[in-house]
């Protein structure tokens, strides 16, 4: 249900119903829920009958006809409320038994046969002596009943009801057009509006396949691990949380995970946006519709079927599908005006014509109706959802999950990002980045071994980061006797018959082993960020460890974008100030501030927003969440950030590459040029045709006709957003 003109119809019918709560519109999946007390369903159903959209419960009724959105041209939408389901059909009331077959016809069928109807009323009309132009009349019938029969009737229901919608404008200019004698040019206006709503509704549909379609890149077979010990194909979406799967070279994965078992390299674009396939080994995570690529995995299945990071991407789209951006509300109050203004004007031609002009009657009546088909606001009504649904597909095939048009729209004018430190541009992730040797050369050779002894029998991160520095680099761990874990200060143990320690820079003090030499090489490393360990023995210190949380590669190039496009930047982070300036000078952030608590972030947020304007917030962990929230974007990293992050923010970026940030500002620039385009293009046809269809050079079929290449012209622009430049820099990686 994408239909924004339909949308509000079923908005305006249910505003005034006493115990509807909400109505949540997922245009994606073109459901609606509504939110009601308990009892009001069966008024809500009544109301929506008395609107032309006829509710049917599930499968157990009877297959209703396909008919056409008053807008866009769609076969059904659905509204549930709580265990209840409604089938809105579209249709009209009961139809006559005798054009229920043609009516149950595909879409493209019924219209196909209209318009060859309502050609052969044109040329009855042409061709025939006049006792026989009765058939054409009977033809054009026939065309409006199979094309039109739908839109006709809630056109009768919305004049009924006072509402000027494009039903009833339709309505109208067809019944007008028959009483007039223009019976073929009714049938060709039906026939023709029809072709144009489906081709619209195709249209939009592939907008949508470009989300939905990546739902079927997750098989529905996987290989299961029984507790038998063998290998059993087993349906994804009965296969439990916690159980084991193998998935082979050549497979795509069913479910996320946790590899437990092989080594491969990983195609996960269609979840991350990555261009290049990325290794996994034992401890990595991997996600369903991803492509395995080299070797067999075995997988300690993380997510049920339904609650994969692809079924997350594809119901986040859906719901920011239903959040109206400020254009398409702009568009939907402009037409609400619009239509009725049509109306008037169209009176006015019929009954100031023939007095001001000197028309005559008929001439003055066919006029206006002329105006009624040209004004049909489809094409302006069809220009933002179908941009902006492009544009939100666009994003989510790279990794950018955007959760409402709103956000997509103001992304263009963020005038300053604020940047959490760890997570976000750094790896968050401690690693050995120096060491010094603080003693005779001929000594050294067991200094390294010892320390990799001490920091490999501890889970400290810095003691892990340096563990696995000097494993890395090939040294050989020695044996430990008597460790101990001094939580606060350390570790110690004895190492070839000597017992050494390993500490902090503090503890270094309070064993009384520092000096002017020591404290100035502290003071150096400290400065750039560094946390810093000592290898002592009872009377020296024997070597200097550096660990450091090291940049992302991409965090320098997409900050320097930033300021390309005009945006000022801020580090927020809750570590020690040194290393947050040491951070941002190495990455080209405009300025940084330390030891914040999540309170001190709220308020940094707010003194930007009061400074700059616009503001978005980027972080990954529990302690951004608030200022994600307050923030008018707040943008999550989603490969290592926290559940609660991802559910404040506004944007998450699934891959944690930065330089998504500058492409989605590029690609809400782009989405908003696109917008006015396809607004300065529907209503200047309209414009055009209108000066022509007073001067009388343009007939009904003729306005129709140019209404429909309009919608079209709409649609395929917005259509280009899909594979849009503007966001080409994401396939980078």
């Amino acid at each position: 249900m994408d239909c924004a003109a339909e949308e509000s119809e079923i908005r305006h019918a249910l505003s005034d119903l006493a115990g509807v709560q909400r109505l949540a519109f997922r245009l994606g999946a073109r459901e609606l829920t509504v939110h009601a007390l308990p009892g009001v369903l069966p008024q809500v159903e009544a109301r929506l009958r008395q609107v032309g959209f006829a509710p049917a419960h599930g499968a157990a009724d009877t297959p209703l006809p396909p008919a056409q959105c008053t807008a866009h041209g769609h076969d059904h939408d659905h509204a549930h409320d709580h265990d209840h389901q409604l089938d809105h059909s579209r249709g009209p009331a009961p139809v006559p038994p005798g054009w229920r077959a043609l009516l149950l016809a595909p879409g493209g069928a019924r219209i196909g046969a209209a318009l060859a109807l309502a050609l052969g009323a044109e040329i009855a009309h042409a061709a025939l002596p006049e006792p026989l132009r009765w058939t054409g009349a009977l033809l054009a019938v026939a065309a409006v009943l199979l094309a039109g029969l739908s839109t006709y009737f809630k056109g009768l229901n919305a004049l009924k009801r006072g509402r000027l919608n494009i039903s009833a404008l339709m309505a109208v200019a067809v019944t007008g057009a028959f009483l007039i004698g223009q019976w073929p040019e009714a049938a060709m206006v039906m026939a023709l509006y029809a072709l144009a709503e489906w081709l619209e509704a195709r249209a939009v549909d592939r907008a949508r396949g470009a989300i939905g379609g990546l739902l079927q890149m997750a098989p529905d077979v996987v290989e299961q691990h029984s507790a038998d010990g063998a290998w059993h194909n087993a349906k994804a979406a009965d296969v439990p949380v916690g159980a084991t799967v193998r998935v082979k070279p050549g497979a795509r994965l069913a479910l996320d995970g946790v590899v437990t078992a092989g080594h491969s390299a990983i195609d996960q674009a269609p979840v991350t946006g990555e261009s290049l396939p990325v290794d996994k080994t034992v401890g990595d995570t991997v996600y369903a519709g991803t492509l395995n690529q080299t070797g067999v995995l075995e997988l300690r299945v993380t997510a049920g079927a339904r609650d994969t990071q692809l079924a997350r991407i594809i119901h986040a789209v859906e719901q920011a599908q239903g959040e109206r951006a400020p254009t398409q509300a702009f568009i939907d109050r402009f037409a609400a005006v619009y239509t009725p203004a049509v109306f008037a004007l169209a009176l006015a031609v019929a009954l100031l014509g023939p007095w001001l002009a000197g028309w005559t009657g008929l001439a003055a009546i066919y006029k206006a109706l002329v105006l009624l088909v040209i004004a049909c606001p489809c094409a302006l009504v069809i220009a933002t959802p179908v941009t902006i649904v492009s544009a939100l597909a666009n994003a989510a095939r790279r990794g950018v999950l955007v959760k409402g048009g709103v956000y997509l729209e103001q992304a263009r004018g963020l005038k300053a990002v604020a940047l959490d430190k760890t997570g976000t541009l750094t790896l968050g992730k401690p690693v050995l980045v120096a060491q010094e040797m603080l003693l005779e050369e001929e000594l050294s050779a067991h200094v390294l071994p010892a320390a990799a002894a001490l920091s490999s029998h501890s889970d400290h991160p810095v003691s892990l980061a340096i563990a696995q520095g000097l494993a890395a680099q090939g040294v050989q761990a020695s044996e430990v006797a008597q460790f101990v874990d001094q939580s606060g200060s350390g570790v110690e143990g004895v190492v070839a018959g000597q017992r050494l320690r390993l500490v902090s820079a503090r503890a270094v003090t309070a064993l009384g082993l520092g000096n002017a030499d020591l404290d100035e090489r502290l003071t150096a490393h400290q400065a750039q960020g560094r946390s810093v360990s000592l290898l002592v023995s009872d009377t020296a210190v024997l070597a200097l460890f550096a660990v450091a949380d090291t940049l992302k590669d991409h965090a320098p190039e997409a900050v320097r974008e930033l300021h390309a496009l005009g945006v000022h930047t801020v580090m927020l982070s809750g570590d020690h100030p040194a290393a947050a300036q040491a951070v941002a000078h190495a990455v080209g952030v405009g300025a940084a501030h330390g030891q914040l608590l999540p309170a001190d972030k709220l308020t940094r947020i707010a003194e930007l927003q009061g400074q700059y304007g616009l503001t978005a917030m980027v972080g990954d962990g529990i302690n951004d969440a608030p200022a994600l929230a307050s923030a008018d974007i707040g943008i999550a990293m989603g490969s290592a950030g926290t559940d609660i992050a991802m559910e404040a923010a506004d944007v998450v970026v699934m891959n944690d590459d930065l330089r998504r940030l500058p492409a989605l500002i590029r690609l809400s620039r782009r989405t908003h040029g696109v917008l006015w385009q396809n607004i300065v293009i529907a209503l200047g046809i309209k414009a055009v045709f209108l000066v022509l269809a007073l001067a009388g050079l343009v007939t009904m079929w003729m306005a129709v006709f140019a209404d429909m290449g309009a919608s079209l012209i709409v649609v395929a622009n917005g259509l280009r957003l899909l594979r849009d430049r503007a966001m080409g820099e994401l396939s980078k990686a």
